[in-house]
């Protein structure tokens, strides 16, 4: 490796061509950085004080790709972003200055021959910079000033009207200080020989910082970069470029990460943090039997996958009955279950699994879904239930396995029953639901052939919600009416779809009905039954959102198996149910210790309604995700295991001890005896720490009703 300071466009100047390689991401600075940019050029040539300003650092291969020869094009490792910023500056510039010459060696003529151009080069040889794909085409029209392509790239272009822009702008004395501030412009220009120095070492440390690379963009330059220059054009051709046209230039950028987890999930079974799938993919390409298979198989497996997630979270599938199911669920950003949904894709390609089972199957992932966020059941998880789901999938009765698998989900991870579903949907706030168009949607074109396109039509409260109402509302609602509005305003049953919301205004139900568009001549299948009514009050509102309630229970429709059926597919090893607080004499009525632990358990099932408490034959599990708690009851003292390493633990007092290794019954490497309620505050101090670190390792669904996200 040879590393030298060196003044940009001397660089640009003295070397012949710069070529970025196809395993490269594309040009992908956006108004931000190049902003940055600007504004240091600027600042830089307004201040004579400032002598230079560094840029970063241009890395790329010397020899060996090349015969070497005083015109040996320059492989670029690192640094093609601000090297094709500066070139598109230039390009601006160049138009701008036209004959003029403000600053010595700043025309048009010498900052395209110097740096933009190779005038007495031909073909592909006459430009300075080559990138890869449409980045290329687009930045070769640019530079000749010809219209840009058909397919052209965005970054590119916008970046370049935004320079062009900046620059016709500026004044006579601010174009000169422009010019001053490109040539004290500074990088470190680093040369490599590929016979002696990792380019992927390199390339993987020199992006340790500034905008960093994708995962997506280290697992293709990871893949090609090793590679003969055949191989890599060959596989990037056949595979990478085709995966890259499907997603799309600004989809790629945005969405080819979380396919890569999805992938690498549901290929491995563990969940890769978000910001470790390249180090995943790397562990997952060296297991024995993908090195085995080769990269060529491995990259056309990704690519084949990377079809069905387009299908599925990109809408390109082309099937009408799968892409609207795979529509609704991306209404719903049920992201945690394309682990699972990429295998059912591809065993529905290999004729495994029938078309109508995956759509039950999407459909049943969609209710699980829909129906846990209006219960308000704790979304934690959702990831693992996806990412194990594969594993209680038996083919040959594919669609009832899945059924099963639902029905037998426990605590928190239940798929709720037709009577929870009905009975939370009449009373939630559907109104701030952050999916209200999708469930708006959903109800009205269940079970009709002529689709209504929701968007055209605006939410309506039927009892209006304004705080003034128009004084014929509480008449009709009564002396309550108040409280009626406060408890009904935003639930299912005043809810509606219109086209005429702003004539409706807070006028009285039977203006609303009878006039022109009004309830009573609503094509809306949502409005049936509101044109027959006399009034709108808190029995008309139940009524409604009972009816709608059932409905909706066709709608996200439960999985039904027969309980014999059903019975097969139970856990063997499943002891729940099987001891009680009965099988534990040191709990028993009148026990020293029962008094206390009576207050721990209810200390500890108040943290979260997703806890559970387990009886075992030794001991009392506390369960989460899984046990974060665990308590053996002795003579004078309750004991408690923490599932946490010792480190983690935060105890001023000192009172748990390290049992890391150490033989035992429970879960956990941290034990804490106590035994006066007086402990107790401080003793849950130490389970929420517990609690909290198995809650916050677990990555949480974005709130379909509106919640955080992790």
């Amino acid at each position: 490796m040879k590393a030298t300071e060196a003044k940009i466009l001397d660089f640009l100047k003295k070397s012949p061509q710069f070529v970025i390689p196809i395993y490269q991401r594309t040009y992908s600075w956006t108004e931000r950085e190049c902003q940055q940019l600007w504004d240091d050029i600027l600042r830089t040539g307004r201040n004579d004080a400032i002598s230079a300003h560094f840029v970063g650092s241009i890395v790329y291969i010397e020899k060996g790709l090349y015969q070497v020869t005083s015109q040996s094009p320059l492989l670029v490792i690192d640094g093609q972003q601000r090297l094709t910023t500066i070139m598109l500056v230039l390009e601006a510039l160049a138009r701008r200055l036209g004959e003029t010459e403000p600053v010595e060696g700043f025309s048009a003529k010498k900052l395209r021959n110097y740096y933009l151009l190779n005038p007495l080069e031909e073909g592909e040889q006459g430009f300075k910079l080559l990138l890869t794909q449409t980045d290329k085409e687009s930045l070769l029209a640019l530079v000749q000033q010809k219209p840009m392509p058909a397919e052209y790239s965005l970054r590119i272009a916008e970046n370049f009207a935004l320079f062009e822009k900046k620059v016709k702008d500026l004044n006579d004395e601010e174009v000169a200080a422009l010019c001053k501030g490109l040539a004290k412009l500074v990088l470190v220009d680093i040369s490599l020989n590929r016979d002696q120095d990792n380019p992927q070492l390199i390339f993987e440390s020199m992006n340790s910082t500034g905008r960093e690379l994708s995962q997506a963009d280290l697992i293709r330059n990871f893949i090609l970069m090793g590679l003969e220059t055949d191989h890599q054009t060959r596989l990037y051709k056949d595979h990478w470029r085709p995966m890259e046209v499907s997603f799309g230039q600004e989809a790629y950028g945005s969405q080819f990460d979380s396919f890569m987890r999805h992938y690498l999930t549901f290929k491995t079974g563990d969940i890769p943090n978000v910001n470790a799938v390249y180090e995943a993919f790397k562990a997952h390409a060296r297991e024995p039997d993908v090195a085995a298979s080769g990269v060529d198989a491995l990259v056309a497996d990704i690519h084949d996958f990377a079809n069905y997630y387009c299908a599925m979270a990109l809408g390109h599938e082309k099937d009408k009955d799968l892409g609207a199911a795979f529509h609704d669920l991306r209404e719903l950003r049920v992201d945690v279950a394309y682990p699972f949904l990429l295998e059912l894709y591809h065993d529905y390609r290999m004729g495994i699994l029938s078309k109508n089972d995956f759509i039950q199957a999407v459909r049943l992932v969609e209710a699980y879904v829909f129906r846990r966020a209006v219960c308000s059941i704790p979304t934690n998880s959702l990831n693992k239930t996806f990412a194990v789901f594969g594993r209680e999938l038996r083919k040959s009765h594919y669609l009832e396995s899945i059924q099963a698998y639902l029905l037998n989900l426990p605590s928190y991870r239940r798929f709720p029953r037709n009577d929870e579903f009905r009975r939370e949907i009449v009373q939630r706030d559907l109104y701030n639901f952050r999916s209200r168009s999708y469930w708006l949607r959903r109800l009205e074109n269940y079970d009709r052939k002529e689709r209504v396109h929701v968007d055209e039509y605006t939410i309506e409260h039927i009892l209006p919600q304004n705080e003034n109402l128009s004084p014929r509302w509480p008449e009709d609602l009564g002396p309550e009416w108040q409280r009626i509005q406060e408890t009904y305003l935003h639930t299912l049953g005043n809810l509606t779809l219109t086209g005429y919301n702003s004539e409706y205004s807070d006028r009285p139900f039977a203006e609303k009905r009878d006039m022109e568009g009004g309830f009573r001549h609503s094509p809306i299948k949502l409005n049936t039954g509101l044109g027959s009514l006399d009034a709108w009050n808190e029995a008309a509102i139940q009524e409604r959102a009972k009816r709608l309630a059932e409905q909706a229970t066709e709608v996200w429709a439960a999985p039904s198996l027969p309980a014999d059926v059903l019975e097969k597919y139970q856990p063997k090893n499943r002891k729940t149910g099987v001891y009680t607080i009965e099988d534990h004499p040191k709990l028993g009525p009148g026990a020293p210790m029962r008094s206390l632990f009576d207050a721990f358990r209810r200390e500890v099932l108040a943290l979260d309604p997703c806890i559970t408490e387990e009886f075992r034959k030794l001991y009392v599990a506390y369960k989460a995700e899984t046990n974060f708690v665990d308590l053996v009851p002795l003579n004078k003292a309750l004991r408690i295991t923490l599932n946490l390493r010792f480190h983690e633990l935060d105890d001023p007092r000192g009172m748990g001890r390290d049992v890391t290794g150490r033989g035992r019954w429970c879960n956990g490497d941290i034990e804490v005896d106590f035994n006066t309620h007086e402990d107790l505050p401080y003793i849950m101090g130490l389970v929420r720490q517990s609690f909290e670190k198995q809650m916050g390792s677990e990555e949480l669904l974005d709130e379909i009703n509106g919640g955080g996200q992790s």
